[in-house]
């Protein structure tokens, strides 16, 4: 029998103890503590207060379940041993039929991985689609974790289960995330695309007007012509606009969307998924033949990272007017020009100016993102309210000392170049760490024609700061480069720097924050409220009208900018069924 919220609530104990029996691997009592906690609003709010039972319970009951699970294709498997629910999942990823090679490889892991650990290799093996790993990818994610520290591991261990049990909890109640495996299939059939070299080693790179850009961008088309929308165009800077209209004529559009580029080597959702989701929502509407008293605009923001030109944010930067015309003589490493680019890709250099919106036509701007970071992943929440994107500058730098021999010239007549960064980078740490939300990176560092053997004379480094409110970020930035100029005066070298980015702090419009965190609450998701670390094209839009960002939780830490990049198609569906109740909220 398929079980519903309403029967959860309203059945006795004992009853709901059978009900939600084997979501937790010989373990009811989690199950037992949450249901203290009834009525459930949601079977979010459910999973929600299970996890935090787990949480409650301290270390030695979380190993303890870590234990109460099987090994993968382990003694158990073969003696038939397992649980109902432990079979189907194992036999989903092919565990059940490994070779004798295979069964040796993962033999030799469990192994290996219990002697470090002290518990066994957790892994939900049907994975964030819900329909199961193949041997490959569980083994290479055993491997990975391997490496791990046993603090992290554990955690990585529960995480792990909290996914198994959502699954099974999606199996008991025949509610699967219909529209967010719809989305995960999007972004997975946008992901065959990949410029040159990239595509080959089977890594995803997608810069600005490549053939695999433009290749991005008619798929995209073709799939919000086939969601139903009144209108697709890609306009001067190749961006692709979608648009569903209002039932009203004349009526105000709330705009959204994100990037679909990505940086060298990255993830599948950056960007991607906040193009996606909008459009599920009008799939579904225009599905239903429903049409909303405000109209709904999704752009494809063709650029954003910055990758191929130096001019991040240029396909939102456009719609604000702040497209440079000087960038259009910038080439890129094969020397082309950002003109030649758009000629070749059929754009009109001419027409630029003309897409510039006009704020008084749009109620605002949203944009839901993955989070591309370790907190809703850590707090076991599936979406967070974004209160700011943090303000930002970025220097690109080079350090100029003396180049000298390495073995002749004594420590205290150097002029090291990489010594001097060095120790910048290590107060940039120190001066960050003690400043709430700020962060400073020097993310490269490169020693031009560097030798083993000789003390470096030069070298080129990146600075990058933020922090969510501009007057923080300021203070950080005058302290660095105070230090900087401190370092460079003791050590006898000069630093030539140039601002490449300054980015004030986007604070999210109260009145848009709050829709979101009512869609939060009545669908009875815990409300928690984030700044974003990371710059978004919602910057460009709020200097022009109000915004508000949702974010999803990632896997795998929240990694972003990396092949491991993911989050599951039930969070996936939380945030279509969150962008949904905003929509509501506006008609």
């Amino acid at each position: 029998m398929t079980l519903s919220l309403e029967q959860l609530n309203s059945a006795s104990s004992q009853e709901a103890m059978q009900w939600l029996d084997g979501l937790y691997e010989h373990s009811p009592w989690i199950a037992e503590g949450a249901l203290k906690h009834r009525p459930f609003a949601s079977w979010a709010h459910l999973k929600h207060c299970m996890a935090q039972v787990l949480k409650d319970a301290g270390r030695d009951a979380q190993i303890e379940l870590v234990r109460a699970h099987p090994e993968l294709a382990g003694k158990a498997m073969v003696r038939k041993e397992l649980t109902a629910e432990s079979t189907n999942e194992q036999s989903k990823a092919g565990l059940t039929e490994c070779t004798p090679a295979e069964f040796e490889k993962i033999q030799s892991l469990n192994a290996a991985y219990n002697q470090k650990f002290g518990w066994p290799f957790i892994f939900a093996v049907r994975g964030p689609r819900g329909l199961g790993l193949n041997k490959h990818q569980i083994m290479a994610t055993f491997e990975r974790r391997l490496n791990g520290h046993p603090d992290f591991e554990l955690q990585e261990c529960l995480r792990n289960i909290h996914r198994i049990v959502e699954i099974r909890l999606n199996d008991k109640t025949n509610c699967h995330p219909l529209q967010g495996q719809q989305v995960w299939d999007w972004q997975e059939d946008l992901a065959q695309y990949s410029d040159p070299g990239f595509k080959e080693a089977g890594q995803l790179t997608v810069t600005y007007l490549t053939e695999a850009h433009l290749a991005c961008s008619q798929s995209i088309q073709n799939t919000m012509k086939q969601a139903g929308f009144d209108e697709v165009h890609v306009d001067a800077v190749g961006n692709v606009v979608g648009r569903y209209h209002p039932s009203v004529p004349g009526a105000k559009y709330l705009m959204t969307g994100s990037h679909f580029d990505t940086v060298r080597n990255g993830g599948k959702y950056d960007g991607r998924l906040g193009i996606f989701v909008p459009i599920a929502c009008v799939q579904k509407l225009s599905q239903a033949k429903q049409r909303l008293p405000i109209g709904l605009e999704v752009v494809a923001f063709a650029e954003e990272e910055g990758q191929r030109y130096k001019a991040t944010f240029l396909g939102s930067g456009a719609l604000v007017g702040q497209f440079n015309p000087d960038w259009l003589t910038q080439t890129d490493a094969n020397g082309i020009s950002m003109r030649e680019a758009m000629k070749k890709a059929g754009l009109n250099e001419n027409e630029i100016p003309n897409i510039q919106r006009k704020p008084a036509d749009y109620l605002g701007f949203v944009e839901v993102h993955i989070e591309q970071g370790p907190v809703l992943n850590e707090l076991n929440l599936p979406l967070g309210v974004v209160s700011s994107i943090n303000g930002s500058v970025r220097y690109l730098c080079e350090m100029v000392g003396m180049a000298s021999h390495a073995g002749t010239t004594p420590m205290d007549r150097r002029r090291d170049a990489v010594c001097a960064v060095a120790e910048l980078a290590l107060y940039m740490e120190k001066r960050a760490a003690a400043d709430g939300d700020s962060v400073a990176t020097i993310g490269q560092l490169q020693v031009p024609n560097g030798s083993i053997n000789v003390v470096p004379g030069k070298c080129t480094f990146s600075m990058d700061m933020r922090a969510p409110l501009d007057p923080q970020r300021d203070a950080l930035e005058k302290d660095v480069l105070n230090a900087l100029d401190e370092i460079c005066n003791r050590r006898g070298l000069v630093c030539h720097r140039e601002a490449t980015l300054r980015a004030p702090a986007a604070p999210s419009a109260p009145e848009w924050q709050q829709r979101w965190e009512k869609a939060l609450k009545d669908m009875g998701v815990p409300r928690f409220v984030m700044p974003s670390g990371a710059g978004h094209d919602a910057m460009k839009l709020h200097e022009v009208m109000p915004q508000a960002m949702l974010f999803v939780r990632g896997e795998n830490s929240g990694i972003s900018h990396n092949p491991l990049e993911s989050s599951t198609t039930d969070d996936m569906q939380l945030c279509i069924d969150a962008f949904e109740h905003v929509l509501h909220q506006l008609a």
